[in-house]
């Protein structure tokens, strides 16, 4: 029987598509279980909805109730307390509660959900009508957002409650980390975990002194997996598999992707297509896996070049070429940009977008496989 390609993207890295992230985990873990308030940030396709899934599991096993909302999903304040409810209901209640006592946690709120039975399933699910006042889905959420620590507390259990995208919760309302913080410090016996992707907007809700969430919680952040953790995996996948990858070959796979999970894993996936049964991944059958790579993206990358300004394209062509200090004279020279100004701009929206980030060395594009795409494409 022909083998399953081992290398995943594009969804949560589970079971064995979970690489390293060791540390992480242990930590991530030891906080919750502490009752410690974290802030995880990670940019985009870092791993760290798959490091909290990894350690949701774990925590589990010991007892600890996990409830999880995704923002992302919530654009309204009704929506919010949509999924409240359907995470309080099923991982917090269920867990505690019989069937029929169940939705005897909702009593008492001051906007009455609406709840449906799924006739394939038997699940339920939660619905709040717009149009009600301002004060009664503000207090309706608030009871909401209790109801995990006293649950929980009545019973002896700790809880997780993880909001996934914790930066869109300013879209939904200006006022409502004011009403989270006022709830949420005064339950130590749960641990908020707050998951966020876009840095400058996570930074000035947790390290802005004038916000509600200032110095609340314990900041984590996710870099990339380093190559002597990576390298085995990649061996080891390839090996379960029927098939090996030489040495330089992992190493240059890790030298392109700079260690990104998502991107490894899928660079790694189209080598492993490119390379038959019982052979072996050599630089050319890489070379090919890149090239299938940016043609499966490349409708992604034309938007995102469609959308750039004339600036943002020369700053990427730059960055593509050479990362570095791309506010330096001798930068900009050297690559025909414009005015510091103009590139100060151009970065900034790019920055915005988390299409280009800066680090010690100067300023890089975030996805590698863009800057491939771009080096390819457009210059």
């Amino acid at each position: 029987m022909a083998a399953d390609n081992p290398f995943r993207f594009g969804s949560l890295a589970l079971d064995d598509a979970f690489t390293d992230r060791v540390d992480e985990l242990d930590e991530l873990v030891s906080d919750v279980l502490n009752g410690q308030d974290v802030v995880l940030f990670a940019p985009r396709r870092y791993g760290k909805t798959s490091l909290m899934w990894r350690a949701a599991q774990l925590l589990l096993r010991k007892r600890v109730l996990v409830a999880q909302v995704d923002l992302m999903t919530t654009p309204t304040k009704e929506k919010l307390a949509e999924k409240l409810a359907q995470a309080i209901h099923d991982d917090i209640a269920s867990p505690l509660f019989r069937a029929k006592e169940r939705l005897r946690v909702f009593q008492g709120l001051r906007v009455t959900p609406v709840v449906t039975v799924d006739p394939d399933d038997g699940s339920l699910g939660f619905t709040f009508d717009a149009g009600h006042r301002r004060q009664d889905i503000d207090a309706t959420l608030e009871r909401l957002l209790e109801l995990p620590a006293q649950l929980a507390g009545d019973r002896g259990r700790k809880v997780a409650l993880v909001l996934d995208e914790f930066q869109e919760v300013v879209h939904i309302d200006r006022q409502l980390p004011k009403l989270m913080r006022a709830v949420f410090q005064t339950q130590p016996e749960v641990a908020h975990v707050y998951l966020g992707s876009q840095r400058h907007m996570l930074a000035r809700i947790f390290s802005d002194e004038n916000e509600p969430f200032w110095r609340s919680a314990k900041r984590m952040e996710l870099g990339p997996i380093a190559s002597a953790a990576f390298a085995p995996f990649i061996d080891a996948r390839f090996a379960e598999s029927g098939r090996a990858a030489a040495p330089e070959v992992v190493a240059a796979i890790l030298e392109l992707t700079h260690g990104q999970p998502y991107a490894t894993q899928e660079l790694c996936y189209f080598l492993w297509q490119e390379t038959p049964a019982r052979s072996r991944a050599t630089p050319e059958r890489l070379d090919a896996a890149l090239a299938r790579l940016l043609r499966s993206e490349h409708s992604h990358f034309s938007l995102i070049w469609q959308r750039a300004t004339g600036p943002q394209r020369q700053v990427l062509q730059a960055l593509a070429a050479e990362p570095g200090p791309v506010y330096g004279e001798g930068y900009r020279r050297r690559h025909g940009l414009p005015s510091a100004s103009g590139v100060q701009r151009a970065v900034g929206a790019l920055e915005g977008q988390e299409l280009v980030a800066r680090g010690p060395a100067g300023h890089d594009i975030c996805e590698p496989f863009l800057a491939a795409w771009v080096r390819r494409e457009q210059t």
